[in-house]
């Protein structure tokens, strides 16, 4: 009988890898980081088991939105005070804080547990082409 293989944390060998945001639509961006950072790329992946690499996103201020979504789509958040509902059209989030845009895109497509929290800390967003890991040698990766 043969058994299902189960990915032990000893035998998970991380890598870094760069996500260039420029021209690509956000939410095709999204699902490629949420699989790197969960793993499912490798063979060895096992869905209770963190065994994902990390991901290094750039240009994140030229991601797209296609469609209308640029001026419907609402980041919505609220203080937990009566009235204190807050929103903010990605239009104006896109040129303040295009960090947030695809970092909530991306943390949306993880597990909404503690392995999920643990896979997003994996995730580094920087506004332009510039990121201060060079000292873990990333790899492109291209989609």
């Amino acid at each position: 009988m043969r058994t299902t293989y189960m990915a032990k944390p000893q035998e998970i060998q991380r890598k870094w890898y760069v996500l260039d945001a420029a021209g690509k639509p956000l939410g095709r961006l999204a699902t490629e980081a949420a699989r790197i950072l969960r793993g499912k790329h490798k063979p060895i992946y096992t869905p209770h088991i963190d065994t994902g690499d990390h991901v290094i996103v750039i240009n994140a201020e030229k991601v797209v939105l296609t469609g209308n979504k640029l001026k419907q789509k609402e980041y919505i958040r609220h203080s937990g005070y009566p009235g204190g509902l807050k929103r903010t059209r990605y239009e104006k989030l896109l040129q303040e804080k295009p960090e947030l845009v695809v970092e909530k895109a991306i943390k949306g497509m993880l597990p909404h547990n503690r392995l999920g929290r643990a896979m997003a800390r994996k995730l580094r967003v920087y506004r332009g082409p510039d990121h201060k890991h060079q000292a873990q040698v990333p790899e492109n990766w291209n989609f």
